[in-house]
């Protein structure tokens, strides 16, 4: 089921809604706070924040209170959940959902969307089911109206899934698992360079007490040694077996081990695999010097990625539109994302599957376990277990394969050309490095590259390769030549749309140049998420990312100060993808892209939106701009516009962020936010 378009016509009249936050915190719940209260207030409804989750609820009062416009401004970046949270036992008595009743039929709420794991989202459709016994109780007791029980004779329930364990089945992604996904990464990061200073192995404890998705895409991201997760335990033996692993990785002159224990990691027969118990086995049968870190709730905290916040405000939108199509008879639902699409499925349904994965590995059913994940769990186990571990083909197949940069360098090159390498060699291939784009095909820089040459590089920004923007216009001869000299069979091109026009005109060149006749394979990779054919390339989420904490920086330099406006020029050539992308998650007042023509006047109606926004407590302003929207609105000439425009009510500040958004790890420490750019 897809969303609606929002009807200009205020559909949610009349209508009353509540958001509660319940179970763990996660990073990105706020977000899908904010835009259950904005598009609720923007389609008529009135909105309301039910405080301390659960336990809110049913004490009532001030937990239970109305939300503005306002009262969500500058939440985007904070972790946790404004709102609150609160494990709550009076909830599973009868006795406490009657009076979380009793307090909604009051305030005349009908609509309830709950944020929270899969226990807070069963409890909300027991009350929903519940719904028309628990006012039946309450009328008997006298404590509502015939009239008021009328007024509320049911009771509509949307879920969202906020949990960093990725747990719940029927959903890609819950909100607050990227998040957590980067708190780990970072201290992943930091203790590989002091693990390569002493030659030390670290055991690395990720959540997951009852799923393995942290410590699986850890290990993945990581290039680890070694994983446990409770939905695949390792075979029998697994102690020698990870032992001679390590030893093999230092044999082949890594200075580092790293081994990524998911807390809830157990062997075929049930028993715990724990940080100590790995670290004693690598100490005693080893002698490696082994440390061990446990994350613990670091893996909750911090400011929430580009990602979440994303997630969070289009699960938002969808789950309102769903309360105000609902009826009667209408299902609980959870906004789910499948694919690159927010759905709504049946509640009950996905957390009877989530209750099957937890049975299937009580029974020791550990493949259908993983089965029940879905296919992206598996995919990832089976992916990781292909780049990890070296089992060289029996037979060489005597092709040889080609990989090449092509266009400007982002955050990912390297670990695709890790990953395609090892894929390669496991497949009997012999992999050839293409140096300096298509320039160095035409220049022979080629050379072999090999399993432990690549080992490291998934975390290295840039590219290791080098790439260039040249195109093979000119270049097809002696591109032609080296293929047949270097015996090329097959070409790897990662890179933008260089690459897919640089692959075109090879395809093309086929009838001049016979040895041009070899297969082709383009892996989309650039910041600026602009070629055909995927809904992502790499390198864009990192700039994404890089963007947004600018953006969150940047605002944060003005606090205390007089009222401020930012104007932020992104990159993207043409594509307004990182402008538009950035706004929603950095919450920007308006976002000017290449794809959406605007005039003066719609310059002029965002300058008088900001003067009437600076009459409230929000002092801060956000414009975004994509480097290419228009060649006479420029940068300078939006930040003067809205710099006389706004003369004696607020002021204005630009910062270009150029090339920094094509990095990997970009410090954003920089001088004086307030001043103006270099």
């Amino acid at each position: 089921m897809q969303s609606a378009h929002i009807d200009p016509s205020r559909m949610g009249l009349g209508k009353a809604m509540a958001v509660l936050t319940s179970g763990g915190d996660a990073q990105g719940m706020n977000a899908a706070v904010r835009a259950v209260v904005r598009v609720g207030i923007y389609t008529g409804a009135k909105v309301y924040f039910i405080h301390e989750g659960y336990q809110g609820l049913v004490d009532g009062g001030d937990h239970i209170c109305p939300a503005t416009w306002e009262s969500v401004s500058m939440t985007l970046q904070l972790g946790g959940t404004v709102i609150g949270s609160a494990r709550c036992q009076d909830f599973r008595m009868k006795e406490g959902r009657t009076q979380a009743a009793c307090n909604l039929v009051k305030l005349g709420i009908t609509n309830l969307c709950v944020i929270g794991g899969d226990g807070s989202l069963t409890g909300a459709n027991q009350f929903r089911s519940e719904w028309s016994e628990l006012l039946q109780i309450l009328l008997k007791a006298g404590k509502i109206t015939v009239e008021e029980a009328k007024r509320s004779s049911h009771l509509n329930i949307v879920g969202m899934v906020g949990s960093i364990d990725n747990d719940f089945c029927g959903t890609d992604m819950t909100i607050g698992t990227d998040s957590a996904l980067h708190r780990i990464m970072e201290v992943v990061d930091a203790i590989t360079t002091t693990a390569q200073s002493h030659q030390r192995a670290f055991i690395l404890e990720v959540m997951g007490r009852h799923c393995g998705y942290l410590a699986l895409v850890t290990a993945l991201a990581s290039g680890a040694d070694w994983v446990f997760i409770p939905e695949m335990p390792p075979e029998d033996g697994w102690e020698e077996h990870l032992c001679r692993r390590l030893a093999n990785q230092r044999s082949l002159g890594y200075r580092l081990n790293v081994v990524i224990v998911a807390e809830g990691a157990i062997d075929r027969f049930g028993k715990p695999i724990t940080c100590d118990l790995v670290k004693q086995l690598v100490t005693e049968k080893l002698g490696f010097d082994t440390r061990v870190t446990i994350l613990g709730h670091v893996q909750r905290g911090g400011t929430p990625s580009a990602f979440d916040r994303i997630l969070g405000s289009r699960m938002g939108v969808e789950a309102v539109m769903a309360l105000l199509e609902a009826r009667p008879d209408t299902l609980a639902c959870v906004v789910s994302l499948s694919g690159n699409q927010a759905i709504r499925l049946p509640l009950m349904e996905c957390v009877q599957v989530t209750k099957d994965v937890t049975r299937a590995m009580a029974e020791r059913r550990f493949e259908d376990a993983m089965k029940l994940r879905g296919k992206s769990f598996e995919n990832n186990w089976n992916t990781y277990k292909l780049l990890a571990h070296v089992n060289p083909a029996d037979v060489k197949s005597n092709i040889n394969v080609g990989l090449v940069n092509v266009g400007a360098p982002c955050a990912g090159m390297n670990a695709a050309v890790r990953s395609a390498v090892r894929t390669g060699i496991l497949q009997g291939h012999q992999m050839l490095a293409v140096h300096d784009g298509f320039e160095g095909l035409a220049e022979g820089k080629i050379e072999p590259i090999t399993w432990s040459t690549v080992g490291d590089w998934t975390g290295h920004g840039g590219s290791n390769l080098g790439t260039k923007r040249t195109l093979p216009t000119g270049l097809l001869e002696d591109i032609s030549l080296n293929i047949a000299k270097f015996n090329i069979h097959a070409l790897i091109i990662i890179g933008g749309f260089e690459a897919f026009m640089g692959g075109l005109e090879i395809v093309n060149g086929r009838e001049q140049y016979e040895d041009l006749c070899i297969p082709l394979v383009i892996i989309p990779a650039t910041v600026s998420n602009n070629v055909p054919g995927s809904d992502f390339s790499i390198g864009a989420d990192t700039a994404l990312n890089t963007i947004t904490a600018t953006c969150d920086r940047i605002k944060q330099s003005a606090a205390g100060t007089k009222r401020r406006v930012f104007i932020i020029e992104t990159m993207g050539g043409y594509c307004g993808y990182l402008a538009t992308m950035a706004g929603l998650s950095a919450g920007a007042d308006a976002a000017y892209i290449y794809e959406e023509p605007f005039q003066i006047h719609d310059l002029q109606n965002n300058v008088q939106h900001l003067v009437e926004k600076m009459k409230t407590t929000v002092k801060r302003g956000l414009i975004l701009r994509n480097e290419k929207c228009s060649s006479n609105y420029t940068t300078d000439f939006i930040y003067n516009l809205y710099s006389e425009e706004g003369r004696g009510v607020f002021d204005c500040r630009r910062n270009v962020l150029g090339h920094m958004q094509q990095q990997l790890c970009v410090s954003l420490v920089s001088g004086d936010l307030d001043g103006e750019e270099d």
